[in-house]
């Protein structure tokens, strides 16, 4: 058994979630699920991150393995196993639970920032977030879950389901990224190195509470 990431496009990595997971000493194996790799079974999983993409969270006819996918985060969720879902990710996440995921009414891109919830502020922090957001769709939040913070625009951008943790935007991403994110995001929306290392900071924090909780 290992830690497995999910990816859906060779753009969006890991990242800062892989830098932190190999610090920590945790072995993960990437499945490129939207480059045809197999999924695993719940048996073979310890911790399952999912991340993002350009795909319908229930375009199963377009795009097979999001259903497969579902069925996973399902049954690791049942089996009480830590799931990170990472905006595409997180609307799987809610997915899985049948919630619907559709277009929103306005494209969040770029730079910005989220804002905790009471809930959410332990993980968070009372402060605003720096975060790169990269999404059209939203969701709804599943019976039960914990919304942990919201944005301007959007009110669901992270939410907590049991041993899941749906994040809508991004923190795992750093200066390192900054050239792929200028070559893919739509002109114009790319954050700079500067606010790419404040998102790093703020990510490296939340994302080492996420595994000191996961571990």
């Amino acid at each position: 058994m290992s830690w497995w990431v999910l990816t859906h496009v060779d753009v969006e990595g890991p990242a800062l979630i892989g830098t932190i997971m190999a610090e920590r000493g945790i072995e993960y194996t990437v499945a490129a699920v939207g480059s045809g790799d197999s999924l695993p079974t719940a048996d073979a999983v310890t911790g399952l991150i999912v991340m993002g993409g350009p795909m319908d969270a229930w375009g199963d006819v377009a795009h097979p393995h999001v259903r497969t996918e579902r069925e996973l985060i399902a049954e690791c969720l049942r089996r009480n196993i830590p799931v990170l879902g990472v905006c595409l990710g997180a609307q799987l996440l809610a997915a899985s639970q049948g919630c619907a995921v559709y277009r929103g009414p306005v494209a969040e891109l770029g730079a910005g920032e989220v804002t905790a919830t009471d809930a959410g502020v332990s993980l968070f922090g009372a402060d605003s977030v720096s975060v790169v957001h990269w999404h059209t769709d939203t969701f709804d939040l599943p019976a039960g879950a914990v919304l942990l913070a919201s944005s301007n625009l959007y009110r669901n951008q992270a939410f907590r389901f049991g041993s899941g943790l749906g994040l809508q935007f991004h923190v795992e991403l750093t200066p390192a990224e900054q050239t792929m994110l200028d070559a893919h995001m739509p002109a114009g929306t790319a954050p700079n190195a500067q606010v790419l290392g404040r998102v790093a900071e703020d990510g490296r924090r939340i994302l080492g509470t996420f595994f000191d909780e996961a571990t």
